[in-house]
């Protein structure tokens, strides 16, 4: 473990002995509770930012001017050392494509390209469809899988847990190219890592490994859970299956972007900071209303609120909106390389990216003994429901400064339906709800404000 580490958790860990008055700290929550919960402000911003820029995908015009726009609203809000820094992101284009099944009938299927995939010959590929459940499954048909389009169709398995769930069918949407590609796969389609769906394909990023050469790189896409099904259930019957898929996905050079930074220094502490926010990268489908515009404002909110209300937080609350998360967390890396000299400071990183439905608790990532810090954290929300202090992972904007030593925090939320709308064309303003976005915004405001003046 990083003597960092010890060095942060062990402070923390002694603060409590010494912590304000719990009156004056639920007084304050109480307020923050209740700016947050009077009306939909936070709701309304994010509707605006959606509304007005759309999805924000890595290299785009749509991501830069919202960032431009984000600067200038926290500039308007009154937030202090407002401003940007930079990031090289990559810059991947989906370009048009399709996917036309030939056999045993003629008819579209429903398809989204996956991140960083290159695409098919300007003819398309038009081949024999091989469907397997998983990589075992694939590898016993290694012999039928040359010169096909391999279908894998692993579920999401909806009995599990969604974040577990999640974690189990993703990697065939990573590295579903490269394993169709060693049996002499053309190209691989992806059943999509979905819970729910209404033809909706969800997208997402994939990888080649490094050792395989570009030319045999191979395009990929995510297919929709009730065509994969079709599919496997023509395949079942000994039907052939043929499909033609084309494909203009293709990389351009790398593309400057900007993590943004906004703060209200700490009144006693300035030097010593609280980190929490969200990914303002979005991916190019939808307008990323839930992943992540509703975390960024958020975290966003809950600052301002704190600066509205007049509060000072004796320790420095800084929010950072981080881009690139989706195609590959450099904004993550970025504000830690960036700040490496302020990270022994730094308290810990609170980050929202598991949208903004009903928050249940708070997740911890660091020793076990902050746990007892994290429940007297989240003691004035229990009149929100929000009661549950639980060990888990850091999300991926936060990993670079917990794997330096930051303990990290993160909202553990209702998940239930976040798998219906993730990186897909459903994730539009209206799958958020107003409280719901609200509890969140108190959540972040708590949190972050009991650690700043402990």
């Amino acid at each position: 473990m990083p003597a960092s580490f010890i060095r942060s958790a062990t402070a923390l860990a002694l603060a409590i002995a010494t912590v304000a008055p719990l009156s004056a700290q639920s007084t304050q929550a109480d307020q923050l509770i209740d700016a947050a919960m009077k009306d939909s402000a936070a709701y309304n911003r994010i509707a605006e930012l959606v509304d007005t820029f759309g999805p924000r995908p890595v290299g785009s015009t749509s991501l830069e001017s919202a960032i431009d726009w984000v600067v200038a609203q926290m500039k308007r809000d009154g937030l202090e050392n407002v401003h940007t820094e930079p990031v090289m992101v990559p810059h991947w284009v989906r370009g048009k494509e399709s996917a036309t099944l030939l056999a045993p009938y003629h008819g579209p299927l429903h398809i989204l390209g996956l991140g960083r995939s290159v695409g098919t010959p300007a003819r398309g590929i038009t081949a024999q469809v091989l469907v397997v459940h998983d990589f075992a499954d694939l590898h016993a048909h290694a012999a039928q899988a040359k010169g096909k389009i391999v279908l894998f169709d692993y579920p999401f398995d909806t009995s599990k847990p969604p974040f577990k769930a999640y974690e189990e069918a993703v990697i065939y949407r990573y590295a579903g190219a490269d394993s169709a590609a060693k049996y002499g796969g053309l190209s691989a389609l992806v059943r999509s890592v979905a819970s729910f769906s209404l033809s909706t394909p969800h997208t997402g990023g994939m990888g080649y490994g490094d050792t395989t050469a570009h030319a045999h790189h191979v395009p990929t896409a995510a297919l929709s859970v009730e065509d994969a099904d079709m599919l496997s259930r023509i395949q079942a019957r000994g039907q052939p299956i043929r499909v033609t898929l084309r494909m203009e996905a293709h990389m351009l050079p790398d593309a400057k972007s900007r993590n943004v930074i906004a703060e209200v220094r700490g009144s006693e502490h300035p030097d010593e900071i609280i980190v929490l926010g969200g990914h303002i990268d979005s991916w190019d489908v939808g307008q990323g209303a839930m992943d992540d515009g509703g975390g960024s404002v958020a975290a966003w909110e809950a600052l301002r609120l704190i600066k509205q209300l007049g509060l000072k937080p004796k320790r420095t609350i800084r929010v950072v909106l981080w881009v690139n998360e989706e195609m590959g967390g450099r904004g993550g890396d970025a504000y830690r390389d960036a700040h490496k000299a302020e990270l022994p400071k730094t308290k810990f990183a609170l980050e929202s990216d598991n949208g903004v439905f009903t928050p249940r608790g708070i997740r911890l990532t660091g020793p076990d003994s902050l746990l007892p810090v994290v429940k007297q954290l989240i003691a004035p929300l229990a009149r929100l429901g929000v009661t549950e202090a639980i060990m888990g992972e850091p999300e991926a904007d936060v990993t670079p400064l917990a794997e330096s030593g930051v303990p990290a925090l993160a909202l553990d939320i209702d998940g239930s339906r976040y798998f219906w709308y993730h990186h897909s064309d459903a994730d539009m303003m209206n799958s958020l709800d107003p409280r719901q976005v609200a509890m969140c915004v108190a959540t972040m405001g708590v949190v972050v404000l009991g650690a700043a003046d402990r």
